[in-house]
């Protein structure tokens, strides 16, 4: 953010109105960066069928006596390179090219100028090095805002060039494939550098004690590279510090109380993802500015300092994956006004949450999952009237019934997990909870809860995630399940669920059409959901589409109609009770990834058409009565023996039952029509001449030769 008003604040330089017709030689240079394009987005037309004033083409500026002094070409859909010509624009103050497909070499020598301020060449497709100048020619060059980020640029990042560029203020070189040492020459010689952003490349080493002679420095970003060390004494020496983030950076070490001090005027301090130790110090409460205090996965530990509620403008607070402890009730969160995110998971917290924490009204997300707190959920929650995201999972609360009862009021929440909590109570079966009108996502997982599904379910309208797996819930899948028609991802394993798999759950809108995820609500939600350690979910329409009806006790055979959930990427039916045989319908699921059938009844072959299923990276038919041979060819042929073990009548080559060549034959044989029309009619011929030795080589021949094909 910092970033781009500082930039803005140059581009918006004044200049006198446009009163001439631009100069022919400034018209050509332009035409030649147009002729170097090979998809111009339309400059071409628009250029081209316009008043031959460039001065009053589309991206031009230029100043009163028609000379260019901006070319602001934004998102234009361009492609090409950037042609050395626009060194001709000898008074070119703003260059913005940013977001287009430009690639090759940035021609950083060309656009060298007296006259340069403002480059911006952004998310492009630009690459290569930047290389040294010669001193000769950035001698006294003006620029203030680099803006090369997020393009292919490699190679070490050129130190000797940017010592000359004394008036440079913001650099911005992130998300480029940079290696080699920090740099860290700039403040040398410019005494107003201010910003620099180095994130997500390959620097390495230390992070350089010459950065903090950058008195000025207000936002230093060199996080997502591969640093070691710790962050050097010299650094707090820059007190203007107004964002300082390193990030995924393999650094260590403490917070220095005295040094945090210092940084009177810091807003948000990101040292997530590092192996920082030690507490955070008591100085913290120094920093009545910070907005954003993340130090998630660390190793930090020990209690929150008091202090903190002496930063009033906290508005995200993340440490989850700590080793924090003690009570949250040592602060008192009523002074923090401005709280929006609190995400405490994965720590060793204790006690009750402190109901000073619901009088932040502004509150739109807190997470307290896998911690020690206790005790039933507080009716003060509903003062938090903004709450859209509350993950209480993996706690010892208690009192489910009354958790819904209040929680029923809160018609912002989107996201609710409780799993783990509850132990061994019955699941909520009150008909009065009516309310949740707003939520996508639900998790009562993991409570061991008895009962059964509850009928108020049937009224979550907008739901779109459902995860009720791991209790001990009986009874059939109630009839309503297909009203929730946004349900896409429906996980009711390790129950005790009986019946048929019911013909509802075949009418699932959700997972018989991709194109409808598309008309889900397309709005983030507060705090990633994390469905595996390494799986994150902002959006609802990223989630997997997943029916998991594993170990329980479901009859019956598997519907034929199952194959119109064509949307469907996990399929979980393993552990029951299911006979029959596996449907050929299931090759319609074609976009179908995770397959398992294993542990139930089923008889019969393997429909040879499950071939079709190209996304299928996880396939389990194990411990059935299936009979025949294993298809040899195409994708189940790729998975291992375990897929197919505990069915003996299986054969195989990966099998340790092997198929009987002569019954495998006529299968193999008719493969290919008119080579399985040459051998039927070979081997009538020689059976009718008794030649039985002839008989026994073809088929033999043409078994192998199928087996490895």
């Amino acid at each position: 953010m910092e970033f781009s008003s500082l930039a803005l604040a140059v581009l918006l330089l004044s200049l006198a109105s446009h009163a001439m017709p631009c100069v022919e030689q400034e018209r050509a240079s332009l035409l030649q960066f147009l002729a170097c394009l090979t998809r111009d987005g339309g400059l071409a037309v628009s250029w081209s069928n316009g008043t031959a004033d460039c001065c009053s083409w589309e991206g031009i500026t230029c100043n009163s006596n028609g000379i260019v002094v901006g070319v602001s070409l934004s998102e234009r859909g361009l492609e090409g390179n950037i042609s050395p010509a626009l060194s001709d624009l000898t008074v070119l103050q703003r260059l913005n090219l940013s977001h287009n497909s430009l690639s090759g070499g940035l021609p950083l020598r060309q656009l060298v100028s007296s006259s340069r301020v403002v480059i911006d060449v952004s998310f492009n497709r630009l690459n290569g090095e930047l290389g040294e100048l010669p001193s000769s020619v950035i001698h006294g060059w003006p620029l203030q805002v680099l803006n090369i980020s997020s393009n292919m640029f490699t190679g070490e990042f050129p130190s000797s060039t940017w010592k000359l560029m004394n008036n440079l203020v913001a650099l911005n070189a992130s998300n480029n494939s940079f290696s080699g040492q920090v740099p860290s020459s700039f403040c040398l010689v410019s005494a107003s550098f201010t910003v620099l952003d180095l994130r997500y490349n390959k620097f390495s080493g230390r992070i350089p004690t010459a950065l903090g002679n950058c008195s000025m420095l207000k936002v230093l970003m060199i996080g997502h590279n591969n640093l070691s060390g710790t962050i050097p004494d010299e650094l707090f020496s820059s007190t203007s510090l107004e964002r300082l983030s390193f990030r995924s950076s393999g650094l260590q070490g403490t917070l220095d109380g005295a040094h945090l001090a210092k940084l009177t005027d810091l807003v948000a301090l990101d040292l997530g993802e590092n192996n920082f130790t030690g507490q955070i110090p008591e100085s913290i409460g120094e920093l009545k500015r910070l907005e954003e205090l993340l130090l998630d996965y660390n190793k930090m530990s020990g209690e929150l300092p008091p202090s903190l509620c002496n930063c009033t403008s906290l508005r995200n607070i993340n440490l989850k994956n700590n080793r924090f402890s003690g009570k949250l009730s040592n602060i008192n969160f009523a002074t923090l006004q401005n709280l929006e995110h609190v995400d405490l998971a994965a720590n060793n917290f204790t006690g009750m949450i402190p109901e000073s924490l619901y009088l932040c009204t502004k509150l739109i997300a807190l997470r307290v999952s896998r911690n020690n707190f206790y005790g039933e959920l507080s009716p003060s929650i509903v003062n938090l009237k903004s709450l859209t995201f509350l993950s209480l999972y993996y706690n010892s609360f208690t009192n489910i019934t009354k958790a819904f009862q209040i929680l029923k009021s809160s018609n912002s929440i989107r996201v609710l997990f409780v799993g783990k909590n509850f132990m061994r109570e019955a699941m909520p079966q009150d008909k009065t909870i009516d309310g949740f009108d707003n939520l996508q996502a639900l998790g009562i997982d993991h409570c061991s809860l008895t009962g059964k599904i509850p009928t108020w379910m049937s009224k979550l309208k907008n739901l779109e995630v459902l995860l009720l797996n791991s209790n001990r819930l009986k009874g059939h899948i109630p009839s309503w399940i297909n009203h929730l028609n946004r349900l896409l991802y429906l996980n009711l394993s390790n129950n005790s669920l009986t019946g048929n798999i019911p013909t509802e759950l075949l009418d699932m809108t959700m997972l018989k059409s991709i194109k409808l995820a598309a008309h889900l609500d397309p709005s983030y939600f507060a705090l990633p959901i994390y469905m595996t350690i390494s799986h994150q979910y902002r959006q609802a329409s990223a989630f997997p589409k997943v029916l998991d009806l594993s170990n329980n006790n479901f009859t019956g055979r598997i519907p034929r109609d199952i194959g119109q959930l064509e949307a469907l990427n996990t399929l979980n039916l393993s552990f029951n009770r299911l006979y029959g045989q596996i449907p050929r319908s299931l090759c319609n699921l074609t976009n179908l990834q995770v397959l398992d059938l294993s542990s139930n009844l089923l008889t019969g072959e393997i429909p040879a058409a499950l071939n079709n299923l190209h996304f299928l990276s996880k396939f389990n038919i194990s411990n059935n009565d299936l009979e025949g041979p294993v298809p040899t060819e195409g994708q189940l042929s790729t998975f291992p023996n375990s897929s197919f073990d505990g069915n003996p009548k299986l054969c195989g080559s990966m099998l340790i039952h092997r198929c009987n060549p002569i019954e495998a034959a006529p299968k193999s044989i008719t493969t290919t029509r008119d080579s399985g029309e040459k051998i039927i009619f070979a081997i009538s011929f020689a059976v009718s001449f008794g030649l039985a030795v002839l008989y026994e080589q073809l088929v033999l021949s043409t078994f192998h030769c199928c087996i490895q094909l």
